[in-house]
């Protein structure tokens, strides 16, 4: 009798958390590091299987045929959100919105349902909190409409039943780790099952033009919770962050087919809901009565969107063998960077004193575009002198002590001189013709003075935060560079 030579498909290993395979078991997960999260589960297509030819829903048709209508924007009725998508939802788009816990997710998403209820039908499946809550926070922001619907399920057979009856042009789903799927192993928001149910929601979403948006939970790292492939599946990929010691709440854009990805939506999180912030700089800075030392205004750029942000420091005298250095909304390392580069090149010892910097109204710099305002928040909070009134500085400052040149400049200039600052200190150009350094960098913007200067010396220097280091003779002046004179 002759023996079969067929084999039995090999099992496979896969994680609960994050979807990693492997043929072999292991403790610990290679891909998000869980111990004890891989567990055997089905084995794989025999060798050499392969699909066979099936019928196609509709032919192919030339792209330039194709109609565009069907995926035209729709307004969500919150403009910032519509800002960051790139002019509104997408009839049969899918929408990931992930944040961490109370930050406003649900919040969020019942404004953006209300709003889109008073032209089309909208139906809201929650999962995590009945309908009696929802209804609560309706009442209390305003979001009560008679095509909002709204139904608390966590089986997605139930879920796909209301979409049958009620029909909505929009759905929202809170939370797609909460909506289990009968017939399919683990608990709801595990990986086969965070799967399976968001593959079956963008399937309805594409086939019948319904927009979805679901709201996704995230891990202690911030990282979005359950498998890659779901950021995958969708089309758009929204962040939703938030201090909780502020009422500042913003969307960012990780992932958009639609549109931009560096669009930012700004919005203000109250006891009577949610609202857009079309003006965010007032929360970021102070404006003080009279001048104070150890402070500077920088201008960053949240995505398209420039932002003016007030950076403070302060310089105190310590008996410790290593003095601390503490940041709250800056990057650590800029900072190390920034006082190595005041150390070496202006003369400014800090090797015995403590520095703590940090930014107003929970703002977060992490781009080089505010070395040289903090710089300037050091020096003057060594020097015990406030900087002038009405000054900006924005600079990316090299090792060398050099001022770089930083992108969208003329929309940073022209938003510091709409809020009435007087006096911009930013990099200087590259050499002109004429020999002069500040080629390409305006004089003035909007009666606001703009002064260029090649390195960080010459910024402190005409504030009046610093003076020539003693002994040194190679620091640098207020005359020309080596260069400079050559070409000149």
């Amino acid at each position: 009798m002759a023996r079969s030579t067929a084999r039995a498909p090999r099992p496979t290993y896969r994680c609960a958390e994050c979807g990693w395979e492997t043929v072999k078991w292991v403790g610990r997960c290679q891909e998000c590091q869980t111990w004890g999260s891989v567990a055997e589960g089905a084995g794989g297509a025999a060798p050499g299987a392969s699909a066979a030819a099936g019928p196609v829903t509709r032919p192919a048709v030339p792209i330039g045929s194709v109609p565009v209508s069907e995926a035209a924007f729709r307004p969500s009725g919150v403009p910032e959100l519509d800002r960051v998508l790139g002019g509104g939802i997408v009839p049969g788009a899918a929408l990931l919105l992930a944040g961490e816990p109370g930050v406003g997710k649900s919040t969020l998403l019942l404004e953006v349902a209300a709003q889109t209820a008073r032209t089309r039908r909208v139906l809201y499946v929650t999962g995590e909190e009945s309908a009696s809550q929802v209804r609560l926070r309706a009442d209390r922001t305003g979001g009560v409409h008679d095509e909002l619907y709204l139904a608390a399920e966590t089986d997605l057979g139930a879920v796909l039943t209301h979409v049958e009856q009620v029909r909505p042009d929009l759905l929202v789903v809170d939370s797609v780790q909460t909506i289990g799927a009968s017939g399919v192993d683990g608990v709801p928001g595990g990986v086969t099952q965070v799967k399976e149910v968001s593959a079956a929601l963008v399937r309805v979403a594409k086939t019948r033009g319904i927009a979805t948006v679901l709201v996704g939970h995230v891990t202690k790292d911030g990282a979005i919770a359950g498998p890659r492939v779901l950021e995958h599946l969708v089309d758009v990929v929204l962040q939703f962050e938030g201090d909780r010691n502020s009422r500042l709440r913003m969307v960012r854009a990780v992932k958009n087919r639609f549109g931009p990805v560096d669009e930012v939506g700004c919005f203000d999180l109250g006891p009577d809901g949610i609202r857009a912030v079309t003006d965010p700089t007032g929360l970021f800075v102070e404006h003080q009565q009279g001048r104070v030392a150890g402070t500077c205004v920088a201008v960053t750029m949240e995505g398209r969107r420039p932002l003016l942000a007030e950076v403070q420091a302060l310089v105190a005298a310590t008996s410790q063998e290593r003095p601390r250095r503490t940041t709250s909304g800056l990057d650590g390392s800029r900072l190390a960077m920034v006082l190595a580069v005041l150390q070496q090149h202006c003369g400014i010892r800090l090797h015995s004193h403590d520095v703590f910097a940090s930014t107003v109204g929970g703002a977060r710099l992490v781009e080089p575009a505010s070395d040289l305002a903090l710089a300037v928040a050091v020096a003057s909070a060594h020097a015990a002198f406030p900087p002038p009134a009405g000054v900006v500085a924005l600079g990316e400052i090299g090792l060398a002590g050099e001022l770089r040149r930083v992108r969208d400049l003329p929309q940073r200039l022209a938003e510091a001189a709409r809020l009435g600052f007087r006096t911009a200190v930013v990099p200087a150009g590259p050499l002109g013709r004429d020999g002069q350094r500040d080629a390409g960098v305006p004089r003035e913007v909007d009666g606001m003075r703009v002064v260029a200067v090649p390195d960080v010396w010459s910024a402190l220097s005409g504030l009046r935060l610093v003076e020539r280091p003693r002994g040194r003779r190679d620091a640098p002046g207020p005359g020309p560079t080596r260069l400079e004179v050559a070409e000149g």
